[in-house]
């Protein structure tokens, strides 16, 4: 006699004897709806019982098996049938009822990523005692650096991997429109589509993930950490089952909707002055790879500093604290940013950086990359 498992006990089936999954659905008369699934939804008939009065029909078709069952109590009341283009399909509506009550949703299958207005805020972060984490994506730890994400257009992250070892993630993508990952701490080894055998992240490497490559996150050392930027806020990461990383074939010059793969490694970094006096700054190349829509940059001291003011008009100015301390000064407030913390600065606000210590390290983001005419005294 078999016996049902204890809900409160671990437990697990040996997939190899599991043919498929079924989900139930049910009916008050078989025949209409079954018309209705196989006629007008392009399903199958796999089986159907019994014979004389059929009362079960299992169908399946785009990924779905199903179990009609006539007169049964519960199952599934909407279904999503993922189309390239939920117009296109002939049904001339975008929701159906079926003959059972289920409501069938036509949903566009790679939906376009909307881009939201940017609404620009004074948004300072500390990375105090009582900062939020959270848990997030494979396990890792999340710190939001953006919480109000500028209206939806961009998300700052500060994240941590706890563990040393492997990294519970796999080959996936996002659909984005710009996403970078900084190393703050620690170190990562991760994989990216067609850019040969997986490399270690050390701290102040940064990589440019372009829209839709595929990648994915290997190991880690304890405590390792990233700051993560991106936009839009919200935005869909896919798994991709099928391929194997690393590819066979290499191809970095490849083209991701008009951006390419960027790895920076901070030990070849070389410094130029930056565009104000009394500091120097190390590029990524994510500038020039996105063709000018976002750049990320390295800044530290170098000779004699001027508080100069001055303001921008770029959609985005964020900077994170990656060593020693600076002086925000704004609205007439003096802001201390110290390690960890951070400060996004809206357009036409007047700011001046004042009181770098000797080993400030300064990570600039901005979108666009170039932004040397985009600033004014002020």
């Amino acid at each position: 006699m078999s016996r049902a498992p204890d809900p409160e006990t671990p437990f697990a089936i040996d997939p190899v004897g599991i043919h498929y999954a079924q989900v139930l659905m049910t009916c008050d008369a078989l025949e209409p709806t079954l018309s209705f699934f196989t006629g007008r939804l392009g399903f199958r008939l796999d089986a159907i019982y019994p014979a004389d009065d059929p009362a079960t029909a299992e169908i399946s078709g785009h990924g779905l098996n199903v179990r009609l069952v006539r007169g049964a109590t519960g199952g599934v009341s909407v279904v999503y049938l993922l189309c390239d283009d939920p117009e296109a399909t002939g049904a001339g509506v975008t929701s159906l009822r079926a003959p059972n009550g289920v409501s069938v949703e036509l949903v566009a299958a790679h939906p376009q990523t909307p881009v939201p207005a940017t609404k620009q805020t004074l948004v300072l972060t500390r990375a105090s005692g009582d900062a939020y984490w959270k848990t997030g994506r494979a396990g890792m730890r999340y710190r939001d650096l953006l919480p109000e994400r500028h209206g939806g257009a961009f998300i700052a992250s500060h994240i941590r991997i706890l563990k040393r070892g492997p990294v519970p993630d796999y080959v996936h993508f996002h659909r984005i429109r710009f996403q970078a990952i900084f190393c703050r701490k620690g170190w990562v080894r991760v994989v990216y589509e067609g850019q040969g055998e997986p490399f270690v992240l050390e701290a102040g490497d940064c990589v440019l993930q372009p829209p839709l490559i595929r990648h994915r996150v290997l190991e880690s050392s304890a405590g390792a950490e990233v700051i993560e930027i991106g936009a839009p806020a919200e935005h869909v990461t896919l798994a991709d089952h099928e391929l194997v990383l690393p590819t066979a074939d290499r191809y970095p010059e490849r083209d991701f909707s008009g951006q390419r793969f960027v790895r920076h490694i901070a030990a070849a970094a070389t410094w130029a002055p930056w565009r104000i006096r009394g500091f120097e700054a190390s590029d990524t190349g994510i500038a020039a790879a996105t063709g000018g829509l976002a750049g990320i940059r390295v800044v530290r001291p170098k000779g004699p500093q001027a508080a100069v003011r001055q303001r921008h008009a770029i959609e985005f100015c964020f900077y994170f604290v990656l060593r020693g301390a600076v002086t925000v000064e704004l609205g007439g407030a003096a802001h201390v940013l110290t390690l960890d913390d951070s400060i996004a600065i809206p357009g036409g606000m007047a700011y001046a950086l004042a009181d770098a210590s000797s080993d400030l390290e300064l990570l600039e983001i901005t979108l666009p990359g170039e932004v040397a005419n985009s600033y004014a005294a002020g």
